[in-house]
């Protein structure tokens, strides 16, 4: 992985092995519809908003999908022109679509209102997801054999599993569709989940009730965040303390504090690989960002440095790390080169990603390379046109 041959063509991979497949990555989840306001009002005051579109999974997969990797992603949606709009811009991005469920037209689609901040002023959201079509997805709805019969990598978030508690159902439509799933899958397909606790959602207690036994039985790759498992398990990292982590007082990581972390995570969910990333937000506009990753066997791969971002939009960053370093585990077929290929690629993308509007990584396999070779050299080059 570090011959100069290697590292210039990280993400030029041969992906004919996945020519005559279906997807290879499978994800479950719900998309939203994002009002930003587009005249630089406030929320309350604007009469122009920005639509687009927001949500983990399907962020992931059309990362993956721009990366080469075959891709499809199952969710709810109401046959109205708001459930078209996500089934075009994901078959625009290259995201099978065919095991979208369709609900009545007057079934809401999530929607979330977010406003831009400026240092001082933080950015914020409001949720609109009660009784959502895609809250409502359960079992028998999905034929989960043909929609995973070729898939490496299932994915899914705890966003998703929230998403019950946040409507007040008796059931968990969702926790029950994603069981079907799990009976369904190939015997060699990995299953991943990114943790992303949502306060909005569901309470902490709430959250490990559903989330510690899924994880244990189930997940192969959990992608999460140390903030996230010192507030639901009061786990710490290293010399850092749960309690330190919650007040953000954590400073500058050591290896062998991240390593102690990914060991608790790892004898506790019993995993095949922890990935964590880091956010250092300094300002609104000015963030620094960094990642790590561990398997089993002891293999451990983290950022060469902090890297700062200047950025546009935060929303869909973490997203996007997701599929850089899910690229990693699905072209290398090695389990320490991956680590370390999804370390790489999955932190030029979130950096690239957050310089731009809006949730979703339109970003190139160019872009990506030319920003690992420019860190890898210690600087950067005028763009060729």
């Amino acid at each position: 992985m570090n011959t100069p041959g290697k590292v210039r063509d990280i993400v030029h991979d041969d992906l004919s092995a996945f020519a005559s497949r279906g997807a290879a990555f499978v994800t479950l989840g719900e998309t939203m519809v994002r009002d930003t306001p587009a005249d630089d009002e406030r929320l309350e005051r604007t009469r122009q908003v920005s639509v687009s579109l927001a949500g983990s999974e399907f962020t992931l997969a059309v990362m993956l999908a721009r990366l080469g990797v075959p891709s499809a992603y199952v969710t709810r949606v109401p046959d109205n022109p708001y459930g078209w709009m996500l089934r075009n811009v994901a078959r625009e991005q290259g995201v099978d679509t065919a095991h979208f469920v369709w609900a009545e037209k007057t079934e809401p689609i999530g929607r979330f209102l977010y406003e831009l901040g400026r240092t001082p002023r933080r950015g914020v959201g409001w949720y609109q997801r009660k009784y959502s079509a895609a809250s409502k997805l359960g079992p028998g709805m999905v034929d989960w054999r043909p929609a995973l019969a070729d898939a490496r990598l299932f994915h899914t978030s705890g966003i998703t599993f929230g998403l019950s508690f946040h409507s007040g159902y008796e059931r968990n439509h969702l926790l029950e569709a994603f069981q079907e799933a799990m009976q369904a899958k190939p015997a060699d397909c990995l299953v991943g989940l990114d943790f992303n606790y949502r306060s909005t959602l569901w309470s902490p207690a709430q959250c490990a009730q559903v989330m510690t036994p899924l994880v244990t039985d189930h997940v192969d790759v959990l992608i999460t965040t140390i903030e996230d498992m010192a507030q639901i398990y009061g786990m710490g990292c290293g010399k850092i303390t749960a309690a330190e982590i919650a007040k953000g007082d954590i400073g500058r990581l050591k290896d062998e504090d991240i390593q102690a972390f990914m060991r608790q995570l790892m004898d506790r969910f019993q995993l095949q690989v922890a990935g964590v990333t880091i956010r250092y937000p300094d300002t609104h506009e000015q963030h620094r960002w960094e990642s790590a990753a561990m398997d089993a066997q002891g293999h451990f791969y983290r950022s060469a440095q902090v890297r700062s971002i200047v950025l546009k939009d935060r929303l869909g960053g973490g997203d996007t790390w997701n599929g850089g370093f899910y690229y990693g585990l699905l072209t290398e077929g090695d389990r320490a080169a991956g680590l370390e290929k999804g370390v790489l690629v999955g932190d030029a993308a979130t950096r690239l990603k957050q310089t731009l509007m809006y949730d979703l990584p339109i970003i190139t396999k160019q872009e990506i390379q030319a920003l690992i070779r420019a860190d890898l050299a210690g600087g950067g080059k005028r763009a060729a046109r």
